[in-house]
């Protein structure tokens, strides 16, 4: 389905040097301050002592986080329902229990505050331990193996190792994004990464599909123009799959509420990368690999002759050969 129709090639792989650049750096960023400061893991992930106060008026967070700081550096704060209501995260610490935890925070709030209220305090034991996070580790690299013998037989290997350069570009300037932000990381935010994850791929074949008619179509055409080609005759799809995912992940950041606050920003981000990734990273990693598409993986177009055009043919062969 096509709103529009660009008749002009758009040299989008003009521009792929620069953008290259910027991709490795933020990429190398990225994975530098995931390893270094890491991420700002909820407690469905380290476990500890959720509490629930209540301020007189509306409360300023980035107060509380740092009145907070000498009883844990990892605090975590944020509204809930009303500017009044706080949400108050405070990771396991050895020796102490979870209403030890509560005391020592609420006598940090009222020396600032007397009148806040405390309303609820429970232990949340982390849902995510080690066993859990090696058993997503294992399931992510099945994920991007299966991905990429898929895409070397739906086209072959170059195709497969492009699309997961493209793909671990997207989750890893999320996921670095979420740490250089300092931005809670939760168990929604994690099923949001593996949504991009998917939808990366998604994008990915639809190009390289494109790609792969092209390369056949265009055999005298250079591998950078084929790419050019292919991405502009599907940029009308483009534009109306992300803008109508957008409107809805939108919807989810503005109306959703603190709940989906986060995993809607991861896929919003998500989304985005992922459309300047197939484009910029995948598009421009294909013909660096080299070589125009395995001619034995092309199907050949054969004309197709009906009966009636052979006995005409015939025929008219019989009467030349009777004229002198």
């Amino acid at each position: 389905m096509e709103f529009f129709r660009i008749h002009r090639t758009i040299p989008f792989m003009h521009y792929r040097h620069v953008l290259n650049a910027i991709s490795f750096v933020s990429f190398i960023v990225a994975v530098y301050w995931i390893f270094t400061h890491g991420l700002a893991l909820s407690i469905e992930f380290t476990g500890g002592t959720q509490l629930e106060v209540k301020y007189p008026s509306a409360a300023n967070t980035e107060q509380i986080r740092e009145d907070l700081g000498q009883v844990s550096k990892e605090v975590l704060v944020q509204t809930f329902g009303t500017a009044s209501d706080v949400v108050i995260r405070v990771p396991t610490k050895e020796g102490q229990t979870s209403g030890q935890v509560a005391a020592e925070v609420m006598k940090v709030l009222q020396a600032k505050t007397p009148d806040v209220q405390l309303k609820s305090t429970e232990f949340v034991g982390p849902q995510v331990g080690d066993e859990l996070a090696r058993d997503g580790g294992t399931a992510l690299a099945l994920v991007v193996v299966g991905i990429m013998i898929y895409l070397a037989f739906r086209f072959e290997w170059k195709f497969s190792v492009a699309a997961i350069i493209a793909n671990l570009h997207d989750i890893v300037i999320v996921v670095g994004i979420f740490s250089v932000m300092h931005w809670e990381f939760t168990l929604p935010v994690l099923a949001a990464v593996l949504a991009v994850l998917g939808y990366s791929v998604n994008e990915s074949v639809i190009i390289f599909d494109r790609v792969r008619e092209h390369f056949r179509t265009m055999r005298r055409a250079d591998s950078m123009e084929v790419v050019n080609s292919a991405i502009t005759a599907t940029i009308s799809r483009t534009v109306i799959t992300h803008t109508s995912t957008l409107c809805m992940t939108l919807s989810m950041f503005f109306f959703g509420g603190p709940a989906l606050h986060y995993f809607s920003l991861a896929l919003t981000i998500g989304i985005l990368l992922g459309v300047y990734s197939s484009v910029f990273v995948a598009g421009a990693v294909r013909p660096l690999l080299g070589g125009h598409v395995a001619s034995h993986k092309l199907p050949i177009k054969t004309k197709s002759v009906k009966r009636e055009d052979l006995v005409k043919q015939r025929k008219r062969d019989e009467v030349e050969e009777m004229v002198p």
